[in-house]
């Protein structure tokens, strides 16, 4: 069972963090561009079971139950910036080194983070992993407009996030802005020394295997899991397959 939601002031702002009990060092979950601690369900109680290390979930500021963002809009380099708040995370949660675990951007920032704090990480694993911008990425993103403005989209997101309409249009804004088309984080990636597991659906419609090829270009040694039947969020899609994934490799590290 987690723990209450704990409000953890980082700088100047509160952020709700989940914890669920296990051995050391921790696995810290960092969700997706419309993702939120609660967004992850039932996933952070069942990897803490199949992997028995603690888990901890937390929302970045602006999302879930975490202070607002200042009411501006997004940095191009907010995934930067979000990377960058990590280790300050670890230090107000005593954590010296954690397992990273990334969804989407969540997968970006872990990459980043690995690669500029690598005494903080002590593996990574990465669902749906992007280090650049892809043409499918620009397309998928438009068509999920009309499921937020006449769907159920934004009744799901209002179910963990303070204000949906934030969330999706800052995300549905930034990436669909000409001046990120240029984003990518490729020159960070030969700084990794982590471990690293990529699990990549095989019908994501969102980023397709060519990012696992940049990654592991930079990073020989990263492995890739391949998922048929499932789409941009394997937690949710093929639970069972990245909980076993994930138990297989945690124990094989040094």
């Amino acid at each position: 069972m987690n723990d209450p939601i704990h409000r953890l002031k980082i700088g100047t702002a509160y952020l709700d963090v989940r914890r669920w009990p296990g051995a050391e060092p921790p696995i810290l979950l960092l969700h997706e561009a419309l993702g939120a601690a609660t967004a992850w369900r039932d996933f952070p109680e069942r990897l803490a079971a199949a992997t028995g290390h603690s888990v901890v979930a937390w929302s970045r500021q602006g999302f879930g139950q975490s202070d607002p963002l200042p009411d501006q809009p997004l940095e191009r380099d907010y995934l930067l910036r979000a990377a960058e708040r990590v280790p300050p995370l670890l230090d107000a949660l005593g954590i010296r080194r954690a397992h990273l675990h990334g969804h989407s951007d969540g997968a970006a920032i872990a990459l980043m983070v690995a690669a500029l704090a690598p005494q903080r990480v002590a593996s990574l694993v990465l669902e749906a992993p992007h280090v650049t911008v892809e043409a499918q990425t620009l397309e998928a993103i438009r068509a999920a407009r009309d499921p937020f403005e006449h769907g159920g989209l934004r009744a799901r997101l209002a179910r963990h996030h303070r204000d949906p309409d934030r969330v999706f249009a800052s995300w549905f804004q930034t990436w669909l802005d000409p001046d990120f088309a240029g984003w990518t984080i490729e020159p960070l990636l030969p700084r990794i020394t982590a471990p690293i597991l990529m699990i990549q659906g095989l019908d994501d419609p969102y980023f397709s295997l060519g990012q696992l090829d940049r990654i592991q270009r930079a990073v020989p040694t990263a492995r890739r899991l391949e998922l048929s039947g499932c789409g941009h969020a394997p937690f949710r899609e093929r639970m069972d397959a990245v909980l076993s994934a994930a138990a297989d490799f945690l124990p094989g590290l040094s």
